[in-house]
């Protein structure tokens, strides 16, 4: 269904030019939802068209609002590039949203209070408890979700988690997991962890996708319609592998990115094993909990 993204957003054209089937919305009707993206991830660009690729294959009609922090200034975007494609909480604090996804940030090892925006993204959760219907916590943010609503901890990982990895589903009977079979395959990019029985000891989660190998996926706030997801989903094919080339270049220590590369062989393109599960995730999220 067609998408409306701020005017001459020009991730919209790059997915389009892709190949992607993106129709553009040009006025917002009585069946479209409002659905907000909280891009806190450093490639702006990267990210906005990651979501609109995975949005607008959905069957519903989306008006897309790009938000940015009031207290946060990106240092891999242009000022102009905020300034005329995205709108500060400040601006839609009083508004109300279908649905809200608050991305992931490379700030994993940073102590949450000692994070900058710390107090203006616990502000923006609470905003988004009386103002949202349903609200996506991604990687870093479901980390950081879980920390501020119910005090869980992250945990540093020996090494990073890194690539595509297999998961199960406990509750396939519910609509989030809708025509969707296990295993799902999910792109995981992070260096800290969410502890298994941390979240099985809380009364107010509930665990519905996990890992043997990446531990926790999918959980979800009972009484609410909010997720709490720790991969990236919504990952284009070749993100894993400008990560690892990229670290490689550095001469930093990297693993090759598991489950990935055909035959494991870098020299190989991705096996693309998660884009048609995140797509059907992503369009029940916006049928069944952003209505």
């Amino acid at each position: 269904m067609p998408i409306k993204v701020p005017a001459g957003l020009p991730a919209l054209q790059n997915v389009i030019d892709e190949g992607s089937a993106v129709k553009v919305l040009e006025t917002p009707t009585a069946r479209t939802l409002r659905i907000a993206l909280l891009n806190i991830m450093p490639m702006k660009e990267t990210t906005e068209a990651d979501f609109i690729r995975l949005l607008a294959t959905s069957d519903e009609e989306i008006e897309l609002t790009l938000l940015k922090l009031d207290t946060h200034t990106p240092k891999h975007a242009s000022p102009e590039h905020m300034s005329r494609y995205y709108t500060s909480f400040n601006e839609v604090r009083n508004s109300r949203f279908d649905g809200l996804i608050i991305t992931g940030a490379p700030i994993e090892k940073i102590e949450y209070e000692e994070v900058t925006y710390w107090p203006e993204l616990c502000e923006i959760f609470e905003w988004a408890r009386k103002n949202v219907t349903s609200t996506l916590y991604i990687c870093w943010a479901a980390q950081a979700g879980v920390y501020q609503k119910f005090g869980i901890h992250k945990y540093l990982l020996p090494s990073k988690m890194f690539g595509i990895f297999p998961h199960t589903i406990a509750k396939p009977e519910i609509p989030l997991f809708e025509g969707i079979e296990e295993p799902i395959y999910v792109p995981h990019s992070r260096h800290t962890e969410l502890h298994r029985e941390d979240i099985v000891a809380e009364e107010r989660l509930e665990l519905l996708s996990e890992s043997e190998l990446s531990g926790v996926y999918i959980m979800q706030e009972k009484g609410t319609k909010d997720f709490f997801i720790t991969g990236h989903s919504e990952y284009a094919l070749y993100t894993l592998d400008g990560e690892y080339k990229r670290d490689v270049a550095k001469g930093l220590p990297i693993e090759l990115p598991l489950n990935y590369y055909r035959d494991n062989n870098p020299a190989n393109e991705p096996v693309n094993r998660w884009q048609a599960t995140a797509r059907l995730l992503f369009g029940n999220w916006l049928k069944y909990y952003c209505k």
